[in-house]
């Protein structure tokens, strides 16, 4: 097996630093791609940068979570994993192996909304490279033998979980939060949806969804972009063009009043806990504005929740909110722990911190050190190829574009302090809220009953979430 030496590896890290170039005001200006589609309905987006020696490619296939039959919740995230795990024409041990002589690297996984997978190898090598892609891509074998393992793995790894509450409370506040909606499922499945799977139904997801028309592939890095659109289609262009389900993604209803789910963990000396309720999907027009009101309230380190829970209390080493955009609603969290002590004192403090959010809003000085914060965290975000191509596919699937990037910094200069009171007005929830706490509920059970007339109870060794 060819090994890759530290200095090469160094030089590999270098060369595929490829930012944004700077327009002409200051702002970003993503690098211009080419969209194609070949004859199959397959979408192709290529970003051709000659300064890297790699080429990086993402893939997007339009089936996420979503579209796991019910009650076999897990099986779109099984099908990306599997993909490397041997294909028609290789083990994968072969496929490991192939990969690793050329030092090229593959991966995928499932989200909710979507399937996605990146693919990265040295320029000279991406002959090979293609050929690997390609057959893990469209001839997937899908061993028995690898199906049962992952799904033992998978299980066992849902019951671990549930000893470290943070690592599962995401969960419990999604399901609670949406019900019955597609995303209330647990995208990697729970002990009940993971026991069912069988690899017939892994073959079936595969079948139904991964089909040309709902694949997009970004291309960003050393190429010429006709040699590689010729290349893409010699590989993929003989993949037989079908029709899949469709998938419905409905507009989620956000609770109104309060409600709070209280997962009892006996064993635990601290309590983890969410507060939240729906918060806004990813072409959310005001989703600049909403994310620099969100960086000043709960979104960085010296965030208005983490200075007051963490620097000046000490009640918990970490407090912060967020905003997961997806193609419907996604939700928004305010997220933190601490000792069961200190519970109440924790979650009077946060509440008491977003009230004061909706009372005074945010001053000039708090405003303008948002902007810059954004402006210097967002491009180190967009300067590899392997992130140029995930970004541009996404923006694919989302049916946004260029402008994502090329206008940020406008519409970051553009927000004012009346735009910030009208975002906290209408997407930071403060009288609707649902509560998921996970802890010791003989400490903290009579307490829950301050912040919410409805409660529910679970015990955290229940299979599910």
């Amino acid at each position: 097996m060819k090994k890759i030496s530290t200095l090469l590896l160094v030089i590999l890290f270098l060369a595929s630093t490829v930012p944004a170039s700077r327009a002409a005001d200051g702002g970003l200006k993503l690098p211009p791609y080419k969209k194609v589609k070949l004859k199959n309905g397959m979408t192709v987006l290529l970003m051709e940068n000659k300064e890297v020696p790699i080429v990086s490619f993402s893939f997007i296939i339009r089936a996420g979570s979503v579209a796991d039959p019910q009650g076999r919740e897990g099986v779109s995230s099984l099908a990306a994993a599997l993909l490397r795990k041997g294909t028609r024409t290789r083990t994968a041990d072969q496929v490991s192996a192939e990969l690793d002589f050329i030092g090229g690297q593959f991966a995928a996984s499932s989200t909710f909304d979507y399937t996605a997978g990146s693919a990265e190898f040295m320029k000279k090598d991406i002959t090979k490279g293609l050929e690997l892609t390609s057959d893990i891509l469209l001839g997937p074998a899908f061993p028995e033998e690898e199906v049962k393992k992952m799904l033992a793995q998978r299980i066992d790894g849902v019951k671990a979980a549930k000893d470290q509450a943070q690592a599962v409370i995401g969960q419990y506040f999604s399901a609670y939060l949406y019900g019955d909606h597609p995303y209330a499922r647990p995208t990697g499945g729970d002990e009940r949806s993971l026991a069912a799977i069988t690899r017939d139904d892994v073959q079936k997801f595969y079948q139904n969804f991964y089909t040309p028309s709902n694949t997009i592939m970004a291309v960003a890095g050393d190429f010429n972009t006709a040699e590689m659109e010729r290349a893409l289609a010699d590989r993929f262009g003989a993949w037989t063009a079908k029709p899949s389900p469709s998938i419905s993604v409905p507009d989620p209803v956000a609770f109104q009043g309060k409600k709070l789910l209280l997962v009892d963990k006996p064993d635990s000396t601290q309590t983890f806990f969410q507060i939240g309720n729906l918060g806004i999907a990813r072409t959310n027009p005001d989703r600049v504005y909403i994310d620099l009101v969100n960086t000043l309230f709960g979104g960085r380190f010296t965030s208005m929740l983490n200075s007051e829970l963490r620097i000046k209390t000490g009640l918990t080493y970490g407090a912060r909110s967020s905003f997961n955009e997806r193609k419907a609603r996604g939700p928004f969290a305010i997220s933190t722990y601490t000792r069961n002590e200190t519970t109440e004192r924790a979650i009077d403090m946060a509440l008491d911190i977003l009230r004061r959010l909706h009372e005074k809003g945010i001053t000039e000085a708090e405003l303008k050190s948002a902007k810059n914060y954004i402006k210097g965290q967002f491009p180190p975000d967009i300067e590899t190829s392997d992130q140029l191509a995930a970004l541009i596919s996404e923006l694919e699937f989302y049916g946004l574009d260029e402008r994502e990037v090329n206008s940020y910094y406008a519409r970051i200069d553009a927000m004012t302090l009346d735009d910030a009171r009208r975002v906290i007005r209408q997407y930071f929830p403060l009288d609707n809220l649902v509560f998921v706490l996970v802890g010791k509920a003989e400490q903290i059970q009579t307490l829950a009953k301050k912040y919410a007339s409805k409660i529910d109870a679970k015990q955290i060794s229940q299979p599910g979430f």
